[in-house]
């Protein structure tokens, strides 16, 4: 299946995504954590992209930032790739560290930039890495000891995230650390993660609501943000990646639940894109056309372009198990 575009312009919010190739680790020890995030801040400076919150993991890493006039891009290839060189020198490999499409969601900024910094930062503690906020506080692999003052990142732009809560010091990081607490109870928040219009629309129900009221909306798999919104963002870029889903299509997020299907059955989306025989890929490509077709009504052309296989073979699955 083709490729998106990337979507950017600078002064735009993403929420960043990288995740070692295959699933595999980013950083072995706090020599590979130190350059990680060494690199990180270097290649910020060089390219103004201002860094609001990350967090670094034991297979991927999530930031939230907003490109400077250099774009997206070159951050991440400066980033990405002087950091990849760096760690296979020091232990001995060849070959690709991170796969090869980073995700990025752009993020409009009002209704979510306080819940993706809280989201972002709370990663360690949801995953284990520390066992409480007190933990946290100290943890240096994330930007929240930053926001709060107890690990110095000139990088890392914590007076933006606290002129939120107020404008005198203390008062603000009270209050930042009172939201996170709150949404520390939240636990996985998978709107947060991606775009789409069920997540433009505010959930399932709002777009069959929307259907019913005749109504239509944009969405884009990459943008997370009102319909409004993403009408905006597409508005800057080619006509060729402007997307209007209209009430009559039930086109919703099919590459999101392939993803969240093979991660669920340990299988990469390429492996099963592919044409894998494995019984894993089969399983969870039997599912997805069943989903895709009879519950969101999908086209089998369209099926057949997200699963990597054909129309006829879209037509043998649901014949076979209907």
């Amino acid at each position: 299946m083709p490729r998106g575009a990337r979507l950017d312009t600078p002064g735009t919010l993403h929420h960043l995504m990288v995740r070692g190739i295959e699933g595999n680790r980013i950083v072995v020890d706090d020599d590979d954590r130190h350059l990680f995030v060494s690199r990180l801040g270097i290649a910020a400076a060089a390219t103004g992209t201002k860094i609001y919150a990350w967090a670094l993991m034991t297979n991927h890493a999530h930031l939230l930032l907003k490109s400077g006039e250099a774009g997206l891009s070159i951050f991440m290839r400066k980033f990405l790739t002087s950091y990849a060189i760096l760690y296979n020198k020091r232990h001995h490999r060849h070959g690709h560290l991170f796969q090869n499409r980073y995700k990025s969601i752009i993020c409009e900024e009002e209704p979510y930039f306080l819940k993706l910094v809280s989201y972002i930062h709370l990663n360690p503690l949801r995953a284990g890495l520390v066992s409480s906020l007190e933990e946290l506080a100290n943890y240096p692999w994330s930007g929240h000891a930053t926001v709060i003052n107890r690990k110095k990142r000139d990088w890392q732009d914590r007076e933006y995230v606290l002129l939120y809560f107020g404008k005198r010091e203390r008062v603000a990081r009270s209050a930042y650390l009172q939201f996170v607490l709150e949404q520390s109870s939240l636990g996985k928040q998978s709107e947060l993660t991606g775009g789409g219009l069920v997540r433009s629309a505010g959930g399932w129900s709002e777009v069959l609501s929307l259907r019913q009221r005749g109504q239509k909306q944009f969405s884009d798999e990459r943008i997370l943000g009102s319909g409004e919104f993403v009408k905006e963002i597409l508005d800057e870029v080619e006509e060729t990646v402007k997307t209007l889903v209209p009430d009559t299509s039930s086109k919703v997020n099919a590459m999101e639940a392939l993803e969240e299907k093979c991660e669920e059955a340990g299988i990469t989306s390429q492996a099963l894109q592919s044409g894998s025989k494995r019984r894993e890929c089969t399983d969870v490509r039997k599912e997805l056309a069943h989903h895709f077709v009879l519950e969101l009504g999908l086209t089998y052309a369209d099926t057949a372009r997200v699963l990597g296989i054909s129309s006829s073979a879209v037509n043998q699955i649901l014949r076979r198990h209907s």
